[in-house]
């Protein structure tokens, strides 16, 4: 590991094209997992200039049996999906929640996958599909994720919860922002790059035939203290180089500027690049899709390494088979930085929870409506609230000190 070097992680808002689409997506799911918990989900979106489509497999008690949706779901899903885009903000002439054309082609999920997934007689519940997850944490932030992206979430939260507020009314939904820090033996201490590009009423901005210098500035000024106060006291300094809307102009965003699909915003889900990703998106699956559950497990099982002080980062990687319950692989690195061998780890982490589909929804009660909340702003690094981000909870760290010491 490198003492000293520079690291870069981006975040969207939730007015971005593809997170709309993640929102949409984790609202299908939670409406159907409301109806049923055992409810199979695959849903992606594409949202463009006014339109929203929607496809996929799904399957579930009271929503598609034998071929058929149940009476009211299709009615209740479109309303679900334009009362997302909604809250998200979106009521302009290029994409208005109660204007956009809509179109539902999710159908039934495959038999075979059904056959391979369900529990039955002796049979286990199996994978619903193969892949590789990952899981990290570090300790160089509260939330024990990597300062990079927890900066740069935190940036657009800010001006995300200003704008549905009205204390900053000039803001529109669509934003990107990226944070570059110094790290000093191995630690953050200063940002040297800062840069937030957010779409913006008429007027704000800097360049084009609309620019008004006053209304820039004050854009420019809010958005530079939203920086200044998202980052600890001393890390925006004179020489960090902050770049506000570079292009200039800002006013057409979010799907009319660009098409957003589910998934595509994996990295920023994440942990910012900071960590290996499986490739498989988290925002439309039901919890018996390991590339979501297993990807929260192993961040549930990486932060409560680092929270007992068995290392001071960690990364945990695991494997599935489509149809096989158990994993075929589970693997620890400490990165030079753990106070017990890895082989320990591997070997005591599933016996403190069942790392099986099954396992892993109920020990972190995954079968209830609670994604929507996750497809914006990362899926970890929160505060576990309720039912909610129950992996991000570090109530193993007393069982885990215990099994490494045995």
């Amino acid at each position: 590991m490198r003492k000293s070097f520079l690291f870069t992680s981006e975040s969207v808002s939730e007015g971005h094209p593809d997170k709309v689409a993640d929102q949409i997506s984790d609202t299908v799911v939670d409406l159907f997992l409301a109806k049923d918990s055992q409810a199979r989900i695959a849903c992606e979106t594409l949202t463009t200039t006014q339109l929203v489509v929607l496809a996929g497999e799904i399957r579930g008690k009271g929503i598609y049996e034998n071929g058929e949706w149940a009476p009211g779901v299709l009615d209740e899903i479109e309303a679900a999906v334009r009362n997302t885009v909604r809250e998200i903000g979106y009521e302009q002439a290029g994409f208005h929640w109660n204007e956009f054309r809509f179109e539902n082609n999710l159908h039934g999920q495959s038999a075979e996958i059904a056959m391979g997934v369900d529990e039955s007689g002796n049979k286990d519940e199996g994978a619903g599909d193969q892949g590789i997850m990952f899981g990290y944490a570090t300790d160089e932030t509260p939330g024990l994720m990597p300062a990079t992206l927890y900066y740069s979430h935190k940036i657009l939260e800010t001006m995300a919860a200003d704008r549905h507020s009205g204390a900053a009314p000039f803001l529109e939904p669509d934003a990107k922002s990226q944070v570059t820090l110094a790290y000093e033996d191995e630690k953050p201490v200063r940002a040297t790059a800062l840069v937030v590009s957010t779409q913006h009423k008429k007027g704000y901005c800097e360049k084009g035939e609309d620019a008004n210098p006053a209304l820039y500035a004050e854009l420019r000024d809010y958005v530079t203290g939203v920086m200044k106060a998202s980052l600890p006291a001393g890390f925006v300094t004179d020489e960090t180089a902050i770049y506000i809307n570079p292009t200039g102009a800002f006013e057409i965003g979010g799907p009319d500027g660009d098409a957003g699909v589910t998934g595509r915003k994996i990295i920023v889900d994440t942990y910012g690049g900071a960590a290996p990703h499986g490739g498989g998106a988290f925002s439309g699956k039901d919890p018996t899709k390991v590339d979501r559950s297993a990807a929260y497990v192993a961040r549930y099982l990486a932060k409560n390494v680092v929270a007992a002080g068995l290392a001071k980062r960690v990364t945990i990687q695991l494997s599935y088979a489509i149809g096989i319950a158990e994993p075929l692989s589970v693997y620890v690195d400490t990165h030079g930085t753990g106070t017990v061998p890895e082989a320990t780890l591997e070997e005591v982490l599933p016996k403190l929870v069942r790392l099986t589909p099954k396992g892993i929804r109920e020990h972190l009660k995954l079968n209830a409506p609670i994604y929507k909340k996750t497809a914006a702003y990362g899926h970890f690094g929160r505060d576990a609230e309720g039912d909610h981000f129950t992996w991000e909870k570090t109530d193993l760290v007393d069982a885990l000190k215990a099994a490494v010491a045995a």
